[in-house]
């Protein structure tokens, strides 16, 4: 009889990180705890996206930092996604450790990737990523929300 594999391995199965595909990337804070309500939090996490840009693991196209997880829209360049996900994550988590004080899990093991089809609408579905706040009634206006980003503003 074969045993149930844990969730966060069903996640990898069939995970393949192939350069310049593009990815929508999600991950969870452990608990579901609403950590990033304070937004100087989630500001520790947009770093970490601009600092794998800046790395050239990936090209950001657009994220967005909810309370309890965040949504990225990433070309992946010089990375895996396994390599990306751990280092985005561990350096937040080390970071928002350091400031709140304390030493305890920030994120919970594994995260969702999603491969996008070259005929998909990427600007569709980064507008999806950013109005976020605006579904879970956080804010009124997208703009009134200060944890997201997209390529295409000006």
């Amino acid at each position: 009889m074969l045993k149930s594999k844990p969730y966060s391995r069903q996640l990898r199965t069939g995970r393949y990180s192939g350069q310049h595909q593009i990815y929508l990337l999600t991950t969870i804070v452990h608990g579901r705890r609403p950590l990033f309500a304070d937004w100087r939090l989630g500001r520790l996490v947009v770093d970490q996206f601009r600092l794998a840009e800046e790395e050239g693991a990936a090209h950001s196209m657009a994220w967005v930092v909810m309370p309890d997880h965040f949504h990225w829209l990433i070309e992946l360049r010089d990375s895996t996604l396994s390599a990306l996900m751990r280092r985005a994550k561990s350096r937040s988590a080390h970071r928002i450790n350091h400031v709140l004080g304390r030493q305890c899990q920030v994120w919970q093991k594994g995260f969702h990737d999603r491969a996008l089809r070259s005929e998909e609408d990427i600007k569709e579905i980064a507008r999806y990523i950013v109005a976020n706040p605006l579904r879970a009634g956080i804010v009124k206006r997208v703009g009134d929300y200060p944890l997201w980003d997209a390529i295409w503003l000006p």
